[in-house]
């Protein structure tokens, strides 16, 4: 690996950002090499605390400034991240182990979510008018107040893009926000924040404490109004019990085993690149990557034989630019997992079409991108999601079994179709049970649409990020509504006796004129 401006010693100025009092460091070690980069200062529940009670104060300012200040400050942090684009692909790579280009995605992705945020926030929360329970006799206005303080917990793998596409739009409608990051990505969130701060933003509106799970997590759920949380199922539900004890809200991006349908239209060689990209991106350490192919018989011959050479001319590699297509896995755990998988699926029968071997020349995490066919039920990696660049793919008769199978699971994040016909994959993917579904992308059609809302069905999650939905979790409506005294409502059983036959009449008519 060539050298990085992010040594140990920016690693420790960085780190300066942190709500952190305790004594205790973690390592934290450089995927691509192994090496020890700095030792990560640890928060404790005290450092929490803190930093909550700090965001609150903060947050009552930010609040009062307005929509027309926070979109200025905002905007101002979208051109920050811009300018420190090298800063901050330093920093995704060094932590994370992916390539130039998919650190890139991050960037693109973390800007655009600021400057939606910026942007639709007033449209969105501004107070406005509802119709009234009787029109002219009755008014309504709907207005909405911000959470108060945003716990966010956000994973190792998107580190930069999950984390502002909750924080921004939290900010933008008026929140404080305390963050909770993985150990293994706390330089890219601290690199990010800092731009937000020199935009604008008050350093203590947007606090980031770092530790394990278990407990700091924990205590980012018990002082926070309301909490997005980013990573596992399983943890994604011990997220969501704990808060429900406070009765406060959750939105949760789980896990996924996502399918992608290669229907018998399609370009072969051009399908196996989308393919090959939207399985194997960040070496497949992505939520909504592709791990289940279902592609129809009449076209698979052609299209393994492109996807089997398309994903073993991938080049691999730790390179600080843009000559690799596929980096590393981020740790030695996810190295034990990915390879586990691969081990027991060969073990039991499957037939590796592609990769599947360990690189420690490249890096000691490096594992090739891996096909594999033949792969059933009793194999781990059927059904479970692996979390790395492996795949299963399954030959089927037609759409509708492809349709069947992609459908046949407990997760449902996101789902993607081929097709040499833009319409006919619409279909299909009107039919697919997913939060999101791509047609000729793996994921970054939808990723990307920051105006839509994102999110999981089934076991992959609960609530939205991006559009008008993510902006309104982030805040309380309230409902004020007033008698305009044209009409007196009636009291007493005799009022009432007067105006039933009117107030009768009235529901007919609004019903009639198609009145909501």
């Amino acid at each position: 690996m060539s050298g990085s401006p992010l040594d140990r010693a920016v690693a420790h100025d960085l780190t300066r950002d942190l709500t952190a009092t305790a004594t205790s460091s973690v390592p934290v070690v450089v995927p691509f090499t192994g090496e020890v980069l700095h030792d990560l200062p640890q928060s404790s529940v005290a450092d929490v605390e803190v930093a909550a009670e700090a965001a609150r104060e903060a947050q009552r300012a930010w609040w009062a400034a307005g929509f027309a200040h926070r979109r200025r400050v905002l905007l101002r942090a979208h051109d920050l991240l811009l300018e420190r684009t090298d800063a901050l692909l330093d920093a995704v790579q060094i932590e994370t182990g992916k390539t130039r280009g998919q650190a890139f995605e991050e960037v693109f992705q973390a800007a655009s979510a600021t400057r939606y945020a910026a942007l639709a926030a007033r449209r969105t929360l501004s107070p406005r008018s509802r119709r009234g329970g009787i029109p002219v006799v009755m008014r309504t206005r709907l207005r909405y107040e911000p959470k108060g303080v945003v716990g966010v917990i956000t994973p190792w793998n998107y580190p930069l893009s999950l984390a502002v596409m909750d924080v921004a739009p939290a900010l933008a409608a008026g929140n404080g926000v305390v963050q909770k990051t993985d150990d293994q990505a706390t330089l890219s969130v601290l690199t990010a924040r800092r731009a937000f701060v020199e935009a604008g933003v008050p350093a203590e509106l947007w606090g980031v404490v770092a530790g394990p799970g278990a407990e700091i997590g924990t205590a980012v759920v018990d002082v926070a109004d309301y909490v997005c949380f980013t990573g596992s199922t399983a943890t994604g539900k011990v997220v969501a019990e704990r808060a429900s004890r406070r009765l406060i809200g959750v939105s949760l991006e789980l896990g996924g085993k996502n399918p992608m349908i290669v229907l018998d239209d399609v370009d072969p060689v051009k399908a196996a690149a989308d393919a090959a990209y939207g399985c194997f991106a960040a070496s497949g350490q992505l939520c909504v990557s592709m791990e289940r192919l279902y592609v129809e018989k009449g076209v698979a011959p052609a299209f393994l034989e492109a996807f089997a050479a398309r994903t073993a001319a991938l080049r691999l590699g730790t390179a600080l630019d843009f000559s690799t297509d596929v980096g590393s896995l981020a740790t030695k755990a996810q190295l034990e997992r990915v390879t586990a998988h691969i081990d027991d699926a060969v073990a039991k029968g499957a037939t590796v079409l592609a990769g599947g071997k360990p690189r420690p020349e490249i890096g000691p995490y490096f594992v090739e991108p891996t096909v594999l066919t033949g792969v059933t039920d009793e194999m781990t990696c059927s059904r479970n999601e692996t979390f790395g660049a492996v795949v299963a793919v399954h030959v089927v008769d037609s759409a509708e079994e492809a349709v069947a199978l992609a459908n046949d699971s407990e997760f449902g994040l996101n789902a993607s179709v081929l097709s040499g016909s833009r319409a006919r994959a619409r279909r299909v993917a009107a039919l697919l049970d997913a939060g999101s579904v791509n047609v000729n992308e793996g994921y970054r059609a939808t990723f990307s649409a920051v105006d839509a809302p994102m999110g999981g069905v089934k076991l992959s999650g609960l609530g939205r990020r991006n559009g008008p939905e993510g902006l309104l979790r982030f805040v309380e409506p309230h409902t004020i509504a007033e008698s305009t005294g044209i009409l007196q409502l009636p009291r007493t059983g005799a009022e009432f006796a007067k105006l039933v036959g009117l107030m009768g009449l009235y529901l007919r008519v609004a019903k009639l004129l198609r009145r909501r």
